[in-house]
Formats: C-alpha cells, sequence, structure tokens
C-alpha cells in the first residue's frame, strides 16, 4: 500500500507544530507519509519515489524489544545490532550456553534457534484519524474536566484499533504526533516466531565497552542475525535490501530507516526546565545505583555475571545517553537558544489574531507541568514502578490489573488490556523467559530501600508493603512464595479472571493490590496533565503555521522514521576526524590498551588477524539525524543497498533529544563490507555470506 503524504493544505495547520521555524540542514525524522522530498531534491537532486519509499518501509523491522532492523534477503533473514539482540540472545543461554558472551551460529536451518518472546513488526500502513480523535472529544473538556476528555480519547483509540484489526487483521496503534496536534493508526504485519541465526562475541560487538561507549572512533562489529519464520517455514520476504559489497562511500547521501524511540524538541520551556530540574536527575540517580548494584553482584561469580550482564549493559548505555542529554540542558548557549526561539515566537504572536489563545495555551502547559512535579514521587514509584524493580512484581501485577480490566468494555480499559494490544501482551504475560529469582531479590529489595528512602518510614505505603520487615527480608519473602513466574499458574489465574486472582493470595499480587488503587490515582492525575498539554499544543501548533508555515516532522515516537544525511568526517579538538575507521584501528587500539578489559579481542579473531584485509572499512559516521531506538537501523545509499547498520551516535549527538546539530554531531554505523570481511574471514560462514549477497538462502 502507498503512503501518499497526508499533509493536505488544511490539515498542515493542525500537524505544524514545531519548537522553531523549519528544519534545517539535513536536520529531521521524518514521516514516511510525509518525507522531506522537495529539500533532498533541492540540495542532493535525488527524487525520494513512492516505489523507493515503499520498497524501504517493507524492508525495514521494528523489534519489541526497543530497537531496529532490516530484511536482507528474501528468505526472511533479518539483522540488527547485537545489543539490540542482546535480550534474546540472554534468554536463550544458560549455565553451559553464553551466547551473550561467546556468539552463536547455526550451521544448518535446523539449528536456528526460536526466540522466547521476541515479536517483530514492519509497517504496512499509515490512515490519518486526527478529525475522528478529536471529534469523540467533549468540547471544553480542559481542566476540572479533563478526566472526561482522557477517557474519551482512550475510548475512541481503544474503538479504532479494534475496527482496525478486525478488519485487516494487521496489529493496530494509534499514534500520537505533534504532541497531540495529531493521530495516525498504524497497521504492522506481525511476526512472532523468530530464530537466532548468527551473534559475534560480545568482546568484538561491544569493543571498548562502556570507555568507547558513544566515541568515535570506533571499531565494533554490532551486529545480529535473525530469520523469521511463517508456518514454520522461512518467511518469503518479497522486500529486502540488497547488499552493497562495497559499503559506504566518503560524501555520498546516505538513507537510514529506523524506528527512533522518543524526542523533546518540540517542548516548552516549563517542560524542559522539568526535565532538567526534575526527570533527568532522578534517572540518574537511579541508572547509577542500579549499575552499582548489579556490577557488585555480577562480580561475585560468573554465572552472577552471566545473568546481569544484558541488564547491565543497558543501565550503562542509558546512564551515559542521559548524562550527555541533560549536559546539553545545561549549557546556557544550547538552552538559551530554547529561550530565546519561544520568546521570540511569543512577541510574535501577542501582535497577531491567533495570538491570544495559543500565548494562553502557552499558559495551561505551564500550568498541567507544575501539576506533574505535584505527583512525580510517588507516581514513579509507585505507579512506574521504581519500588518494585522485579520482573515478578511486573507480572503480579498485569495479572491483577488485567483481572479488573477485561471485564470493562474495551474502550474503558487501560490502553495496555485493550482488544488490539491483547494478543502481543498475552505472548509477553506468557513468555517462558528465563527469571532468576536470586536477581529478583536483589534487585526488588534494593528498590524497596530506595521506597523507604524516598518516602520514610512511617508512609502508610511503605508500612503496607513491608509489612513490618526489613526491605531485604520481605523481598526474599515476597520472590520466595510468589507463585507468578510459573507460566501454568498465570494462565490459571488470566483465564479465571479477578476471582481466581483474589482466590489465590499471591503474596505478590496482593502488595501490588494494595498500593494499586494510590497508583492507579497517580496514573489517572497524569493522563489528565498530559490530555491538558495535548489539546494546548494543538492550539500552539496551529498559531505557528499561521505565521510559519508547514514544514517540520513530529518528534520520535517509536513509529518508522526517515532520516538522511551524507557519510562524513568531522573535526573535533583541532583534529579531523575521517568519516571511516578500519580493521587495522581496531589491533591498534587493542595493542595500546593491552588487549584487556574492555579491550582484549575474542581469540579468534588474534588467531586470524593475517587472513584479514586490514585496510577494510569497519565503522563509519554520518550527519543522519538520530536518537535511541535507531538501534539496528539500516543505513542505504541511492540505489536502496545496505551499506551499514546504525549502532550508536558520538558523544556530540547526545543533545539529540532537544535539537538537531551537524557540526559535530553524527550517526555510527557498521559498514556492510566491513561485516562481510568478517564473515568471511574471522567466522568463516559462506552459506551467510552467499545469503546476504545473493539474497537468497
Amino acid at each position: 500500500m502507498k503512503l501518499r503524504s497526508l499533509l493536505s493544505p488544511a490539515l498542515a495547520a493542525v500537524l505544524a507544530i514545531a519548537a522553531g521555524s523549519v528544519a534545517r540542514a539535513d536536520e529531521g525524522m521524518w514521516l514516511y507519509s510525509a518525507p522531506p522530498r522537495d529539500q533532498i531534491k533541492k540540495k542532493y537532486n535525488f527524487d525520494l519515489t513512492d516505489a523507493w519509499l515503499d520498497h524501504l518501509r517493507l524492508s525495514s523491522v521494528r523489534f519489541n524489544s526497543g530497537g531496529s532492523g532490516s530484511f536482507v534477503s528474501g528468505d526472511g533473514l533479518v539483522i540488527t545490532n547485537h545489543h539490540v539482540g542482546s535480550d534474546d540472545l540472554q534468554k536463550l543461554s544458560d549455565e553451559k550456553n553464553n551466547y551473550l558472551r561467546d556468539g552463536f551460529f547455526a550451521k544448518t536451518p535446523a539449528d536456528e534457534k526460536k526466540c522466547v518472546d521476541l515479536e517483530l513488526n514492519v509497517l504496512q500502513s499509515i490512515e490519518d484519524v486526527t478529525l475522528r480523535v478529536n471529534a469523540a472529544i467533549p468540547v471544553g473538556a480542559t481542566g476540572a474536566a479533563g478526566d472526561a476528555a482522557v477517557l474519551a480519547r482512550r475510548k475512541i483509540t481503544a474503538e479504532i484499533e479494534k475496527e482496525s484489526l478486525a478488519k485487516t487483521g494487521l496489529r493496530s496503534d494509534v499514534v500520537t504526533l505533534y504532541q497531540g496536534g495529531a493521530y495516525h493508526l498504524y497497521r504492522f504485519k506481525k511476526y512472532t516466531d523468530v530464530r537466532l541465526v548468527f551473534a559475534p562475541e560480545q568482546g568484538v560487538a561491544f569493543f571498548g565497552g562502556d570507555p568507547d561507549n558513544f566515541e568515535y572512533p570506533r571499531y565494533n562489529l554490532d551486529v545480529c542475525f535473525f530469520r523469521v519464520y511463517e508456518n514454520g517455514q522461512p518467511a518469503k520476504t518479497a522486500n529486502y535490501l540488497k547488499w552493497s559489497t562495497k559499503g559506504a562511500q566518503d560524501g555520498e547521501l546516505s538513507f537510514v530507516s529506523g524506528h527512533p524511540g522518543s524526542t523533546r524538541r518540540l517542548l516548552t520551556v516549563p517542560e524542559l526546565e522539568y526535565i532538567r530540574d526534575n526527570q533527568f536527575p532522578y534517572q540518574l540517580a537511579l541508572l547509577k545505583r542500579g549499575e552499582v548494584l548489579l556490577s557488585n553482584w555480577g562480580n561475585r561469580d560468573a554465572e552472577n555475571a552471566r545473568r546481569a550482564k544484558a541488564e547491565l549493559f543497558g543501565i550503562q548505555n542509558s546512564r551515559k545517553a542521559r548524562d550527555g542529554a541533560i549536559a546539553a540542558l545545561h549549557d546556557p548557549e544550547f538552552f538559551g537558544a530554547k529561550v530565546a526561539a519561544e520568546a521570540a515566537f511569543k512577541k510574535d504572536l501577542a501582535d497577531r489574531a491567533v495570538g491570544q489563545e495559543a500565548l494562553a495555551a502557552f499558559d495551561r502547559i505551564a500550568d498541567a507541568q507544575k501539576a506533574i512535579a505535584k505527583i512525580a514521587a510517588r507516581q514513579r514509584l509507585l505507579e512506574g514502578l521504581t519500588a518494585f524493580n522485579a520482573d515478578s512484581y511486573g507480572i503480579a501485577r498485569h495479572l491483577l490489573r488485567a483481572g479488573d480490566e477485561r471485564p470493562k468494555p474495551n474502550g474503558e480499559r487501560l490502553r495496555e488490556y485493550s482488544d488490539a494490544r491483547r494478543e502481543s501482551f498475552e505472548e509477553q504475560l506468557f513468555s517462558d523467559k528465563p527469571i532468576y529469582s536470586d536477581l529478583e531479590i536483589v534487585t526488588l529489595s534494593d528498590s524497596l530501600t530506595f521506597l523507604v528512602e524516598q518516602l520514610g518510614p512511617g508512609d502508610a505505603a511503605v508500612k503496607t508493603v513491608l509489612a513490618g520487615k526489613s526491605p531485604h527480608a520481605r523481598a526474599a519473602e515476597l520472590i520466595n512464595t510468589t507463585k507468578v513466574r510459573e507460566v501454568a499458574f498465570r494462565k490459571k489465574l488470566y483465564e479465571g479472571g479477578a476471582a481466581a486472582v483474589a482466590a489465590a493470595k499471591d503474596p505478590l499480587i496482593e502488595v501490588a493490590r494494595a498500593v494499586d488503587a494510590e497508583a492507579r490515582s497517580h496514573r489517572k492525575a497524569l493522563e489528565s496533565a498530559d490530555e491538558t498539554k495535548q489539546q494546548a499544543q494543538a492550539i500552539i501548533g496551529k498559531a505557528r503555521f499561521a505565521l510559519e508555515g508547514a514544514g517540520n516532522y513530529p518528534d520520535a515516537t517509536f513509529t518508522l522514521r526517515l532520516s538522511y544525511g551524507p557519510v562524513l568526517g568531522y573535526e573535533e579538538n583541532g583534529q579531523k576526524i575521517p568519516a571511516h575507521t578500519t580493521y587495522a584501528g581496531l589491533y591498534e587500539r587493542s595493542v595500546k590498551q593491552g588487549n584487556k578489559g574492555d579491550f582484549e579481542l575474542p581469540e579468534r579473531w588474534v588467531k586470524k588477524k593475517s587472513a584479514l584485509n586490514l585496510a577494510t572499512p569497519f565503522n563509519f559516521v554520518s550527519t543522519a539525524d538520530i536518537i535511541g531506538g535507531n538501534s539496528g537501523s539500516p543505513s542505504v545509499n541511492r540505489a536502496g543497498e545496505f551499506i551499514g547498520i546504525i549502532f550508536d551516535g558520538n558523544l556530540q549527538s547526545l543533545s539529540a533529544d532537544f535539537g538537531y546539530e551537524d557540526k559535530q554531531s553524527r550517526a555510527l554505523s557498521v559498514d556492510s563490507a566491513g561485516i562481510l570481511e568478517a564473515l568471511r574471514k574471522i567466522y568463516e560462514v559462506p552459506s551467510l555470506v552467499n545469503e546476504l549477497v545473493t539474497g537468497r538462502r
């Protein structure tokens, strides 16, 4: 299905919400339904045709674990990052087989390992449903009446999604764009039979570890291959990316097709101040706490380290990313530009007919943000689960809430329990992924300690949760006595509904029940404040369109976007940084660091060094606009050929959450030529190489 532009002149007035003027340079995480055709034609003399875009869209894949990927053969072969696949590698591993650390290759189709609960999505179509959503909202439902608007929006969203699922059989998600200025229905083809084909050792996939993370030059083989199956056979994928054997060329135009998670470029100054002064400091404190906790526990023995490895990596990665993002908000020049742009826009509004309503909307956003700040501490702890850091608790709460929510009309349920999401929800709920009770006790004990630290031992919720015991003793008691880690038990309670859940008297479920009323109340208050902000942002967007016209992209929403920019080096501290690194640089970096710790190469890489062409390009950078969630996104050239895979950004790119910069900010990719060289010379897997080169197994 072709995704024609949805930006008619009338609709553009609704969508044109932006933090400043129209996008500049190669900025933008663009909707496939509104691609930057004119900008690219004018600057690069390249036509984004419907056929070109459709092929790239249908070749692009979203991982439910929070990353991107792409089809690279007609037999369902998918490439993503090693770190995107790390959670699945961890779930497939055990004490005898550590696939995350040691890697894996399926020598025959029968050896491909089925992943536990991995879901891949491919975008099939986009439909604008803005008018239908907004028409369902009661007129004037703001402020004290905001709850009615929240419920009305939830009801119409569930209705649209359920209708779409019944009509098409496709996963159907209504996506909020432009902070509430538009609503689009995204339909996805879903794959749940996904099997591991190949993964390198983590030592080369994440060479340099945390010290080199978000740095450049880099030397990472951050790749992982999976295969999707349908009806027990490899899926026949008509759309896949032809593999470029020569890789990325310096200066050439490249495109990135992926699923950026979230950005905050369209927020107002009070919202950014809240993130800077409240939200990010809180998150950083938790991340650093978790990093110390898991590092210490993992250092006790090798099995502990294996069990904690994937989660620890995620925490370290997030911690470094947050450090960089908050640094941008503390930069007077960067933040000052945000403040100045908003002030200039408000000044323009003051003299315009459309201005007074928009200025009042800015005030409503500021008031709503203050309301969020008042409930934030308890909302994060009880509804956001920072007080209950354990997979077992998450399962327990889902069983409790599913029992309460499922009897309700579809449109009145919490969104995660709607009919359109039921299949994916149940696949996750009944997953038999390994959950380690000893690690659960460690993390739950620490988060319960955090709960006491935040609210005090005399708080009613703290007393209820701890039941007169210490955080460690209570955590051990709850984890050791709950039965929610048994899949059969979960199915019995889920099918039996609220009565079965209550009758089970499971201790962990009962703790969730004890705090659920308060947790729900905080969620309700947050949703009401967000509704106020969404309506206000829509008003501001209309005013901005009247002043500046259309031509912008919405903030990222973990939906498919197109970015672009040339393969290009940069200058830092007076030194020119080339666009490419090579295998020679990998070995030089390892030797310089004593081939120890994060810089120790896997044994096979040491033994087979002489087989490599050390001049082969390994990693490269481009000016493409990316953010977290783009990990695993394909980089393609004008011909639509796969020339690399996004795996990171450099330090200068960490401000991308709030704005785009192309002087030094860069997107990092593993070069397609470098991947082939490693598969041929180091891993000696000719069948996989042949499939990539020919497009067939």
